[in-house]
């Protein structure tokens, strides 16, 4: 097979070495804004550099991988469902509700296949998760805690572009909380601080953000995000039921301590960031999208998942600005 990849960034890069290992993958070509760059990651892992995404288009892979900047997303899945292309995505689509709606009709009306990159889906901490929910394990669920803490910010030119703490960090935790759960949110209750670093007030962005939501079967959950944590990386998710409860990401590497006499001190050391810990899940879900491109197993996590995620991150930051709750009925229709 041979994959086009438009942007070769951090993740694109990472993405282009996973798949220069797959079996079924004969051929790379690598674009992205930084030509000098794209030319580098090709001459690294034997790719061919190519001008511009149209060119890249217009050599007709067999699949497109989009890691470029946010603001790209909708237009570069566009173009690649009208040529017939199946396209993984990183996420968002899009940064607001109408221009992922868009997008999505351009697939549907093209028939292609569209795969998002929520990779906490192929993480064996999530999957087992949703097992012991499925399973009855933990009996009727009650309580969901969910937390993403970055150990430091991203740059500050970044900010005004990443749509905000909800729709780019704590998406994450929205998606998986309704594929672990199998439930969906019924309403939001959501504050955030500024009171860290001035380029978040500068931004229109808080660095730290909490949510209450409520499912549909009355479950309680609260979702929390912060990019100032100096304790290190740490992502987790704490399900609670009337037989048991269960972690994901608690292990040797959490960077928490107790304070209890008896305790013991983290064993290792935290991970750097969510390439480290995540490793493995972004492995997988590219192997799943070859093998969805294959047509030997269904789409994981299509279009669609990514709108749903990205509503509750609308409702959030809406609930966030004007201080109430915000009923998912308000953003039932993304027009």
């Amino acid at each position: 097979m041979r994959i086009g990849i438009i942007g070769t960034g951090r993740i694109g890069t990472f993405h282009a070495r996973t798949l220069t290992t797959h079996p079924a993958v004969t051929e790379l070509l690598l674009t992205d804004a930084d030509s000098a760059r794209a030319a580098a990651v090709g001459a690294t892992l034997g790719g061919t550099h190519v001008s511009s995404p149209a060119e890249l288009l217009a050599l007709g892979p067999d699949a497109v991988v989009i890691a470029s900047a946010t603001a790209s997303h909708a237009e570069l899945i566009r173009a690649s469902a009208e040529r017939g292309l199946p396209v993984f995505c990183e996420k968002p689509i899009a940064l607001d509700l109408p221009g992922t709606q868009q997008a999505l009709d351009t697939v549907d009306a093209a028939g292609t296949l569209l795969q998002i990159g929520f990779m906490r889906r192929f993480d064996a901490g999530y999957t087992a998760a949703r097992e012991a929910v499925r399973s009855g394990r933990l009996g009727r669920l009650h309580t969901v805690r969910a937390a993403t803490s970055d150990p430091a910010p991203p740059p500050p030119d970044y900010l005004p572009h990443s749509g905000g703490l909800y729709r780019d960090c704590l998406v994450h935790d929205f998606d998986a909380l309704r594929w672990v759960t199998g439930r969906e949110v019924v309403s939001v209750y959501a504050a955030g601080s500024d009171a860290g670093p001035a380029m978040f007030r500068e931004a229109d962005d808080v660095d730290t953000a909490a949510a209450l939501l409520t499912l549909d079967d009355g479950t309680l959950c609260t979702a929390t995000a912060t990019r100032v944590n100096g304790a290190g990386y740490d992502v987790r998710m704490e399900l609670a039921g009337e037989k048991d409860q269960v972690a994901v990401g608690l292990d040797p590497r959490t960077p928490l301590t107790s304070l209890e006499p008896t305790a013991t001190a983290p064993a290792g050391t935290p991970w750097p960031g969510f390439l480290d810990r995540f490793a493995p899940a972004y492995e997988a879900e590219l192997a799943a999208f070859l093998h969805a491109v294959r047509g030997e197993a269904p789409n994981p996590c299509d279009g669609y998942e990514a709108l749903a995620a990205l509503r509750i991150a609308e409702a959030c930051e809406r609930s966030r600005r004007e201080a109430r709750p915000v009923p998912m009925t308000e953003l039932a229709q993304a027009g």
